[in-house]
């Protein structure tokens, strides 16, 4: 048992000012400790186990010598319980800073899932749109909640306004939203099932979006008016028309075409040649080029980098060759000349399906259209190109019966 000391009074206590520890009484190991005149504080000296302990009671004289008393005597009976006061302060201090780093706002998460994920975006505005539709729909709902506490109740307040109004947008936030929390699970921000998940949850209380979105297909020019159309594309003297005719020659997505590098173009072969990384189905992509096309190419000047390039130099917008498309009087958008061409191999010619869905890089279906991709059919799919570029050309009514004759096998 150790020694107490004798019991000092709060008049006694107040004027201890010399430098040091000066016992207090009453409790054992209780010290008034002295740094300065102006700077005191309460020290419990104490055994715990075999380690000798320093707990300190707070500052004197915010803490009374009355305080301190209860303060250390709360102290030894820990102690005696099995408790080492040190430990449990540093274990609670530990849990507080565990439970700091976890309180994670959606808001926060969804920046930092963002950061984490773009490499894997397509293009920069993958990215906008995340953002936008997080900043637009989900935020003012959940932005300031901690991930933790977002629950199914939460989410459908973000969805349900837009699921039948907007449902296209609602569905990719709520994969959105999915992802993010998944996310915030591995990391360990929250744990259980994801309230964004729609197998065996939310299919259960919100439309099937097949039943809510209406089919909306690209407006497409008929190929019975192409012949009118390619003239007056041709009248136009700039790269945004020379690109779209690059485009509509190749049947080529508008971003593979605005994106086209000369490095690209094989001349002895006379084949475009996409890189993996600008295909959507992120495969390689062979175009084998019509005379039509190769001509064109010969004709544009040879830039650095891009081959149809913007006034400044840069890869030209989608919206550039959209308006182009609307200025010529034409309901119809630049995807959806990819259509027409489709139309036309199906309806005009004995081409097989295949060989035009492979023309137009759609991911392969069955193994007989995987025969299709291994080889690539290039010289029959410039026959193909050949017949298409001879087609456009021409009123409709006109000939068009080398691509009706020609039957093509493989």
């Amino acid at each position: 048992m150790p020694k107490v000391a004798k019991e000092l009074g709060a008049l006694a206590v107040s004027k201890l000012k010399d430098p040091g520890m000066h016992p207090v009484g009453k409790v054992a190991g209780l010290y008034l400790q002295v740094v300065s005149p102006t700077s005191r504080s309460w020290i419990l000296r104490v055994k715990v186990g075999d380690r000798r302990r320093e707990i300190g009671l707070g500052p004197y004289p915010a803490v009374s010598l009355k305080d301190a008393h209860t303060k250390a005597q709360a102290e030894r009976d820990k102690i005696r319980s099995g408790v080492d006061p040190i430990l449990e302060r540093r274990e609670a201090d530990s849990r507080l800073r565990a439970s700091q780093t976890l309180e994670m706002t959606f808001a926060d998460a969804a920046q930092k899932f963002m950061a984490a994920k773009s490499s894997e975006w397509a293009n920069p505005k993958h990215g906008d749109q995340w953002r936008s539709t997080l900043e637009t729909y989900a935020y003012p709902f959940i932005g300031r909640l901690y991930v933790r506490h977002i629950g199914r109740e939460h989410v459908t307040e973000v969805l349900e306004p837009i699921w039948l109004t907007k449902n296209e947008t609602a569905s990719r936030l709520r994969g959105r939203i999915e992802a993010i929390l998944n996310w915030c699970k591995v990391k360990g921000y929250r744990s259980g099932e994801n309230p964004a998940s729609w197998r065996g949850n939310l299919e259960n209380l919100l439309s099937k979006p097949s039943k809510v979105q209406k089919v909306r297909n690209h407006p497409a020019l008929p190929f019975s008016e192409m012949g009118n159309f390619m003239p007056q594309l041709r009248a136009i003297e700039s790269n945004t028309a020379r690109c779209m005719e690059f485009a509509i020659l190749t049947a080529a997505r508008s971003g593979e075409a605005r994106g086209a590098r000369w490095a690209e173009i094989d001349w002895d072969s006379r084949v475009w040649r996409v890189p993996a990384e600008r295909m959507k189905a992120k495969k390689e992509h062979r175009v084998p080029l019509s005379d039509a096309a190769f001509r064109l190419l010969q004709a544009m000047p040879r830039t650095p980098d891009v081959v149809f390039p913007s006034p400044r130099g840069k890869v030209l917008s989608d919206m550039t060759l959209l308006m182009m498309v609307r200025r010529l009087g034409v309901d119809a958008v630049p995807h959806g000349f990819r259509s027409t061409f489709r139309d036309w191999a199906g309806e005009r010619t004995n081409y097989p399906r295949e060989l035009a869905e492979v023309a137009l890089a759609h991911v392969k279906g069955d193994a007989t259209e995987a025969a299709y991709w291994r080889g690539d059919v290039l010289e029959k799919r410039r026959r193909m190109m050949d017949d298409w570029a001879q087609f456009i050309t021409q009123p409709y009514g006109g000939s068009t019966v080398i691509a009706l004759q020609r039957q093509a096998t493989v």
